[in-house]
């Protein structure tokens, strides 16, 4: 093959990744207790139908949805039977399986209709650990006021009280790491926050921004 048509053929294959990249879904990293706390509705549900909506360009994708808990948003919808999505995973839609397993759903409300994506956090209910069933049950709502700041690279510190220092992403194990597993960002006396792991009654812990 000539330099030339070489040349040409790399160039348009990296023209080719280059829109293939700009055209997927892009969501920054979260903590479980951020996507609770910057979350209109939380619910634990489990998906009995679905419906292709044709209202826009690339469609909206309807989930029926038979809501077994409330954890937060009772004050938005009193009970969730739908929720909207994008058809699109580039679009950050999300894809969930019919009748098979009970979800944890986080999402946002808009004209009445709760939306949710691949940027919220939505998982299985039975790969939560215990200790995101009891932040998502109560504790998470207490550290509300709490940052949680990632820390991509060392050095880190938190530059404020209300910090938690999030180290998730410096673990070779990848993500959810930890941290997302197993602590949550508590607020305590005289509005300092602290990593909170719960445990056993005989073996409860608090712990300060450096742990774990």
């Amino acid at each position: 093959m000539k330099p030339c048509l070489v040349l040409a053929f790399l160039l348009f294959s990296l023209v080719c990744l280059m829109y293939q990249a700009s055209d997927a879904c892009s969501c920054a990293m979260s903590h479980p207790q951020d996507a609770y706390c910057h979350s209109d509705i939380v619910i634990r549900a489990k998906i009995v139908g679905k419906k292709l909506l044709d209202d826009g360009p690339f469609g909206t994708l309807r989930y029926t949805v038979k809501q077994m808990k409330m954890y937060k948003g009772f004050e938005k919808i009193q009970h969730v039977q739908y929720i909207y999505t994008h058809d699109s995973e580039s679009m950050c839609g999300v894809k969930l399986d019919i009748n098979k397993y009970q979800y944890l759903i986080t999402g946002r409300v808009h004209d009445g209709k709760l939306y949710t994506g691949l940027c919220n956090f939505i998982e299985r209910w039975e790969r939560l650990t215990l200790a995101q069933k009891k932040g998502i049950n109560h504790r998470y709502q207490l550290g509300c006021n709490c940052r949680i700041k990632p820390c991509h690279s060392l050095p880190c510190f938190v530059t404020s009280k209300n910090e938690c220092l999030w180290t998730d992403m410096l673990s070779h194990f990848g993500f959810p790491g930890y941290q997302s597993r197993h602590y949550a960002c508590i607020q305590q006396k005289e509005g300092y926050c602290s990593w909170y792991r719960g445990m056993s009654a005989r073996d409860k812990l608090s712990v300060n921004t450096t742990d774990p």
